[in-house]
């Protein structure tokens, strides 16, 4: 993690809360007891490693797909903004996610609940020997400031964690320090424990990080988070006023450029509020602590990164962008209307000559989200269309940005021995998705100048973005305006959740904010209309009340010997 000091035995302590068999009493080497962490560093060296699940890795650097922090394959190919990408072949269970037909045998949702509970593992064994500590049975205890510091870092991370599961399984098991390392029933609504827990977090942490410990959670994040999961629960006013503090408290951010998110030279900054650390390179662990939730998503074929071809926009997506004469999006739906696909689908010379339309009006808040053919793409170079594709056929004509980094930054930026593991952080709450979360809120509540202003000021901030340019011209006819007015609440509430669509575009947010707008059938089921025209293998998909969830690891329930329940919809 960067910017948080590494303390290695807090990675020692595998077994230490296992066993229990009397006749189990020597130590294992290399491992620490119980009674050795507990001592202020090893509370410390405990919360770190709680720290550093947040990048979904342990163990190498391989296979942590659906644990990524960015969530791209449960947040945005379960979607209508992103398709798996690559080829039919490679991860084929990917495939059972973006078709919404998912076994509980799925690695992917395996390895989510895994990562997760582990990270969940980590808290609890923070809290228990900070308990420990404090109750004057290790050496000097920490002042009572300090150790419901820790407390709240805590447990706000093992809310994030419980967060992330609930999210995606619906029925969860609530595990804390005090029954931890048994099976728990996963019958309750664990909402309220989450909500507990960022309370806490919100009463007991600073607004001030340590120095040069960027990558603390702070009450900042605890406000953001509590917020959302308000919104996730629809108690908007708790929420707004949560997220309302927050904003109060940044600079404007209409003076925080966009592109500034995406740039691992500028992470950190103003806006971000709960970011994932990552490092390569200077840590000594060959990338283990780099964005390995992201390594197959980058451009395919002769790139400066070139693995491995998934996580690719949508075509629906990339039509999303589109504005009408006034610079403003088309909620009415008809961005359908004449599909820009780039050159997808042309053969010949036709395919051969492709020019891209630079009269084409467009929010230029795509050039940041979609790799485009014809448009420059980074400082890699124009964009070549399927040359940087595995297998368009399969994923389409567009390839993802957000995720990636400059040519000139990989000497710097990615692992040892590979290019395809960067150091860009994974923004979790930034203050653009925060400004929205607000706008729902006061849409909600009927305030809808509130929600007006808000909007506005996310679309005043993208209309600052300097223009893509070929050979000296714009790209395509950029324009992005502020809405006049929100004339009723429906208006209101269909500009606010198309903004988090163009705004938040491939971070991880689309599939629950469907899932939780109660509208993921209808525009799913529409999406997969208008995209099935071009790819056979989304023709015909429905979804089903069971699709806006995923099933529970079929592992997990054989273990428990039927403690825990399949969720009822599976």
């Amino acid at each position: 993690m960067k910017h948080i000091k590494y303390i290695l035995l807090s990675f020692l302590i595998l077994s230490t809360f296992s066993c229990k068999k009397e006749f189990l009493n020597l130590q294992p080497q290399g491992e620490l007891t119980e009674a050795q962490l507990t001592t202020q560093d090893g509370v410390e060296g405990l919360l770190v490693g709680a720290y550093g699940l947040l990048n979904g890795n342990v163990n190498g650097t391989y296979g942590n797909y659906g644990a990524a922090p960015s969530q791209w394959l449960f947040g945005e190919v379960a979607s209508d903004n992103a398709h798996k990408g690559s080829s039919v072949g490679d991860q084929p269970p990917m495939n059972a996610i973006e078709q919404h037909s998912p076994t509980s045998t799925n690695d992917n949702i395996s390895n989510l609940w895994d990562r997760c509970f582990e990270g969940i593992q980590r808290c609890n064994n923070t809290l228990k020997i900070l308990a420990n500590l404090q109750a004057g049975n290790g050496s000097a205890k920490f002042d009572d400031a300090r150790a419901k510091e820790i407390q709240g870092e805590a447990r706000l991370l093992r809310a994030h964690y419980y967060f992330f599961l609930v999210r995606v399984f619906k029925v969860v098991p609530y595990i804390t320090e005090a029954n931890s390392g048994t099976f728990v029933p996963n019958d309750k609504d664990i909402y309220p424990n989450i909500v507990d827990d960022l309370q806490f977090a919100v009463a007991n942490l600073s607004t001030t990080k340590p120095k040069n410990q960027k990558g603390r959670v702070d009450k900042y994040a605890a406000q953001a988070y509590l917020g959302k999961v308000f919104l996730y629960q629809k108690k908007y006013p708790e929420a707004y006023d949560l997220l309302n503090a927050v904003i109060l408290a940044k600079p404007d951010l209409t003076t925080m450029p966009y592109t500034d998110n995406f740039d691992i030279t500028k992470e950190d900054g103003p806006e971000t509020i709960m970011s994932v650390q990552h490092s390569v390179g200077t840590d000594g662990t060959g990338g283990d602590n780099g964005n390995v939730g992201d390594i197959l998503n980058f451009p395919y074929g002769n790139t400066p990164i070139n693995c491995c071809g998934f996580f690719q926009p949508s075509i629906d997506l990339a039509n999303s962008f589109k504005v009408d004469i006034a610079g403003l999006p088309l909620l009415d739906g008809s961005y359908r209307t004449n599909p820009y696909k780039s050159d997808f689908g042309l053969t010949g010379a036709a395919k051969d000559n492709y020019v891209v339309d630079k009269t084409l009006p467009l929010d230029p808040r795509i050039e940041s989200t979609i790799g485009r053919r014809g448009v420059p793409y980074r400082d890699w170079g124009i964009m070549a269309g399927d040359t940087w594709i595995r297998d368009a056929s399969n994923g389409g004509p567009f390839v993802p940005v957000k995720n990636t980094i400059e040519a000139a930054q990989i000497s710097s930026g990615t692992a040892p021995g590979t290019t395809n593991v960067t150091g860009l952080n994974v923004n979790l709450i930034r203050l653009g998705d925060i400004y929205l979360m607000a706008a729902e809120c006061a849409v909600e509540k009927g305030d809808l100048p509130r929600a007006l202003a808000l909007v506005n000021a996310v679309r005043l901030r993208a209309a600052k973005i300097t223009p893509q340019q070929i050979n000296g011209t714009p790209a395509a006819a950029y324009k992005v305006s502020p809405y006049t007015s929100f004339p009723n609440d429906t208006y209101a509430r269909n500009a606010v959740r198309f903004e988090r669509r163009l705004e938040l575009a491939m971070e991880g947010h689309r599939f629950f904010d469907l899932v939780r707008w109660g509208i993921a059938k209808q525009t799913l089921e529409s999406y997969f209309s208008f995209e099935g025209g071009y790819f056979d293998y989304l023709k015909g998909i429905t979804i089903e009340s069971r699709d806006e969830y995923f099933p529970l690891p079929q592992d997990q329930i054989d273990r428990s010997k039927g403690t825990l329940k399949q969720s009822p919809d599976y």
